[in-house]
């Protein structure tokens, strides 16, 4: 006896039909499997089917012999499979979190430097919120995360880059005819800020605007992009929000500088020291490239505004 007359036995007590099994399931002439049953049958000493009006039907030790046969079968393919995982072992995994709209810009960069690892690194990568993204860190979750450095978490941070804040504002609003507005202007304005969710960014705006003098009492509040872009544009409200966003403008809402010293805000990585990941080690000895990379980009994207101005 072999795996091939289990097989067939199986493909027979499944389908009903040795025509069907040979045919559609088997892809062999229907004598040989005929043939093949019937030397099973004889090795065994037993009858294992008995044919019928509706076909072929299993008898008794037939029925008897199925579940063994069956069991045989996926014990082999277990025992297949474990030996193929074995030969191929399974990569090693890293998962990344991005605060949202900022995998735009990293995730080519964070390929670009571990491209010579990644087809021993399964990867995966998700996007929300900076807390939320702590929280996944501080879990293990996350391996790495791009995100603010979250006060009250148990975790590592290195800046990446410091990103300018700019104004956003509707594209048809009277402070687009400006090539940079001064903050006092900011005043007159429904302003729009970051709430207690993006308390980061919160508190650098309003450090900002007490620097500066300017007296606001926000009329609405924001914990991420879209909804400062969607409010913006619903309200006619002016926000001061980190300049990546305009990656993410519609055509009604447009972007300009601040006069003066811009405020900016911190974009860091972050992980947490107890993560013993041989990946994670790779790639924050790779940061400095990565540092490197951002600022090749922001002379490129420099060299493009002076173009376009």
């Amino acid at each position: 006896m072999d795996l091939r007359h289990l097989r067939y036995f199986v493909a027979i007590a499944e389908t009903g039909s040795v025509t069907v099994a040979a045919e559609r399931r088997l892809h062999i002439s229907q004598p040989s499997l005929s043939r093949q049953i019937r030397d099973l049958e004889e090795e065994l000493g037993v009858k294992l089917f008995t044919r019928g009006a509706r076909g072929v039907e299993l008898t008794v030790s037939g029925h008897a012999f199925l579940d063994h046969a069956r069991l045989a079968l996926l014990q082999v393919d277990t025992a297949t499979e474990a030996a193929r995982r074995a030969a191929q072992p399974t990569k090693q995994a890293f998962a990344l979190g991005f605060l949202t709209g900022h995998e735009m810009i990293w995730l080519p960069r964070v390929t670009q430097v571990l491209r010579d690892e990644l087809p021993n690194i399964e990867v995966t990568v998700s996007s929300g919120y900076s807390p939320d993204l702590a929280e996944a860190l501080v879990s293990g979750r996350l391996d790495v995360a791009f995100l603010r450095a979250e006060p009250g978490f148990d975790l590592e941070y290195q800046i990446v880059s410091k990103e300018k804040l700019i104004v956003l504002m509707p594209s048809d609003h009277r402070l687009t005819a400006r090539t940079a507005v001064n903050p006092v202007e900011l005043a007159a304005e429904t302003f729009i800020t970051a709430t207690n969710r993006a308390a980061v960014l919160r508190d650098v705006i309003e450090r900002y605007l007490l620097e500066n003098e300017v007296d606001i009492a926000p009329e609405h509040g924001v914990d991420n992009l879209a909804m400062a872009v969607s409010l913006v544009a619903s309200t006619r409200g002016l926000a001061l929000m980190p300049e990546y966003v305009t990656n993410l403008l519609p055509w009604s809402v447009v972007s300009r500088p601040v006069q003066g010293a811009a405020p900016t805000i911190n974009l860091v990585i972050g992980y947490s020291a107890s993560n013993s990941s041989p990946v994670l080690k790779l790639f924050l000895s790779k940061v400095e490239e990565l540092i490197a990379t951002d600022s090749a980009w922001g002379s490129r994207h420099s060299i493009i505004n002076l173009m376009k101005a």
